[in-house]
Parts: C-alpha cells; sequence; structure tokens
C-alpha cells in the first residue's frame, strides 16, 4: 500500500541506527510501535523476535496490526472447512451487493446525486460491499473467530486499495478511470508473520499521548505525522471499508464527517507541544523518532526537547520522497529522514 510516510524503505536504516544507539546484546527486547500507520515497522521488528506493541489511532491501522503484530499462529478456518468452505475462493466468487460503498464510491451509484464520486468501478465497489457484509455476517455468526476475521479485514483492505481510483491517497479520486482501477478486485490474503521468539505482542487503537502513560518497554519508536495532511482524510475510504459503520459523509469526495480522530502533530502551533509531552511521558529506556526535513517542527526545535532528558543522537539519510500524486511537479526528488535518538537518563520506569 501507498502510504504517507510509509517507512518500508528505511527499515534497514533503522535498524542500523538502533543497533549504532543502542547497541543491543539481544531481540529480547519490548519495542513500540506507537504511530504503527501499515505496521510496516512493527513486522519487521517481529520478524526479528523482539516483543512488540503496536498502536494507532486509525482504526483500519489498528485492524492490519491486529493480524500482523497480534496474530502468532496459522489460521485454519476450522468451521468454514467443516462446511466444505474456502474462505478465499467463496468471498472472491460471492454475489455483487449493492451496499455503502456503491451507493457514495462509485460512478453508477452516485450518478444524479449532487456529488458524483469515482473511487471504484461499479462492479469492484459491489464486490467490496459484499465481501465486508459477509465477514460480518460469519464474525456475528461465530463461524470465524477474531483471529480469522482480522485477516480477512486487513486482506479485503489490501486488496481494495489496489484497485482504488486515486492518486495513493483518498482525499480526491481521479476524473478517469485509471487502468489499475478498472481491473478486478481480487481478495488475496495478506502476509501471516509468525514468531514464536516474540514474548509480548499487543495492539492498542487509542491516542498516543494518552496511551503512553499506561505503557512501558524498551524501544519506543515515534512517527508522527510530520505535516499538516491528515490521515483521516487521506484514508477516509479504509477507516469506513474497515468500520463498515454507514457513517454520515460530506462534500465532493465523501469524507466522513467525524472529526475527533484529527491529530494535534498536524498542527504547526501544537505539534511541539504534544511531541515534549510524549517524550517526558515516556517510560521507556531509548525513544527514536522518525522527522524528516519538512516536517512542521525544526531540526533545532527537536533537540532542545530531547536533550533536556538524556543523551541525544542525530542520525540523517537521504531517500526517495513519497510523491502521492505521480502528475504533480515536486520540487525535489528526495528528502532527508532524520532519525533523532533519546537515552532517558534518570529514568522512573
Amino acid at each position: 500500500m501507498n502510504y504517507i510516510g510509509s517507512k518500508t524503505s528505511i527499515l534497514k536504516y533503522i535498524d542500523e541506527t538502533i543497533e549504532d544507539f543502542i547497541k543491543p546484546e539481544t531481540n529480547d527486547l519490548l519495542f513500540c510501535d506507537i504511530f504503527a500507520g501499515t505496521s510496516a515497522v512493527g513486522k519487521y521488528f517481529k520478524k526479528k523476535g523482539y516483543s512488540i506493541i503496536s498502536n494507532d489511532i486509525q482504526y483500519y491501522s489498528y485492524i492490519t496490526a491486529k493480524h500482523f503484530i497480534k496474530n502468532n499462529n496459522d489460521l485454519d478456518f476450522e468451521k468454514l472447512k467443516e462446511k466444505n468452505i474456502e474462505p478465499f475462493e467463496y468471498l472472491n466468487k460471492i454475489e455483487p451487493k449493492k451496499g455503502f460503498i456503491y451507493n457514495n464510491y462509485s460512478l453508477e451509484g452516485t450518478t444524479g446525486d449532487e456529488f458524483e464520486r469515482q473511487y471504484f468501478s461499479a462492479e469492484n465497489a459491489k464486490k467490496i460491499d459484499a465481501i465486508r457484509v459477509q465477514i460480518e455476517f460469519w464474525k456475528n455468526k461465530k463461524i470465524i473467530n477474531e483471529k480469522e476475521y482480522y485477516f480477512l479485514i486487513a486482506s479485503l483492505i489490501e486488496s481494495a486499495d489496489k484497485v482504488a481510483n486515486t492518486a495513493s491517497v483518498y482525499e480526491a479520486f481521479l476524473k478517469k478511470m485509471k487502468k489499475s482501477a478498472s481491473n478486478n478486485l481480487e481478495l488475496k490474503p495478506v502476509e501471516i508473520i509468525i514468531n514464536k521468539k516474540c514474548k509480548k505482542l499487543e495492539v492498542y487503537n487509542e491516542d498516543s499521548n494518552i496511551l503512553v502513560n499506561k505503557i512501558k518497554g524498551d524501544i519506543l519508536y515515534m512517527d508522527p505525522p510530520y505535516n499538516t495532511r491528515k490521515y483521516d482524510t487521506n484514508y477516509h475510504m479504509l477507516e469506513t471499508i474497515a468500520l463498515y459503520d454507514n457513517p454520515e459523509i460530506k462534500g465532493k469526495t465523501g469524507i466522513r464527517t467525524e472529526q475527533i480522530k484529527r491529530s494535534k502533530y498536524c498542527i504547526k502551533k501544537e505539534a511541539i507541544n504534544v511531541l515534549e509531552e510524549l517524550i517526558k511521558n515516556a517510560k521507556f529506556k531509548y525513544l527514536l523518532l522518525s522527522y524528516n526535513d519538512e516536517g512542521i517542527i525544526s531540526l533545532k526545535e527537536i533537540e532542545t526537547i530531547m536533550i533536556k532528558y538524556g543523551r541525544y543522537k542525530l542520525y540523517e539519510k537521504e531517500h526517495k520522497r513519497y510523491k502521492a500524486d505521480k502528475k504533480r511537479t515536486y520540487l525535489k526528488n528526495t528528502t532527508i529522514e532524520y532519525i533523532h535518538c533519546l537515552e532517558k537518563l534518570n529514568d522512573d520506569r
């Protein structure tokens, strides 16, 4: 999935930074990915055998983390198999259904409405609706368990994203149907990560600055929003597929009307204060903050905060810039990814 701020391309850099700054003698450490997003960082360190705490305030991120991080076993779909049902084969052949996604986010479903939206082809929208309703039915009838439920929803989110008619984010749709959006949606299983060396795997769906007061561990990795782009609007479609709660929506793009998940890290006058609050309250020995050179908090401001609390070191690396809109002209093709490292002194964990 193309995702704003994704750390997939710099996972090795994060790992190398930890090796240099912390010099861990073992992977028997508790690593917290407190702004998890797509769980790219958490998945990487789960594979290495770290215990993981994963958190994100967006529900679609929580759903995917419940599968990628929390699930640590194979899934057999025993009750479905008793009915001679193979879940992915069944769901891929399911009869399309005109539901919330079709009625609000396909051109066919919205033709003649005040806002005609084209996030998905009509057939893909109906298939998303049908699959999502069926998964919920299986869960409510206890035909699938919680782990199987999160696995299927995570798979639907990933598969639907591949046929979305957007320039990577959902704050707007394209006027013409792009080639990949014309492909038929195929529900494909996402990766199952099993590592029995992990002693603890926990997943939360909370405000990071509230959660940090309830947890403790060895390494706190912080990857907050770094500019004014808000995840609740940029990924509102994934949130609605995850929740499937028939929300009130508004405007040309059909974003959810709720405002509760808008991050203070996206507001320049508030970002520095919530960042310091997070650092101050963290009951972790080591803190790592990913923040690039396009962030609304300056390099100097971050350094000033961190040196208050212990030993500080800055790492930097140039890498390819994330481009949400492939047609847009960007001023530069690379960014500098900084990792601010802090070893907290006088820690009262």
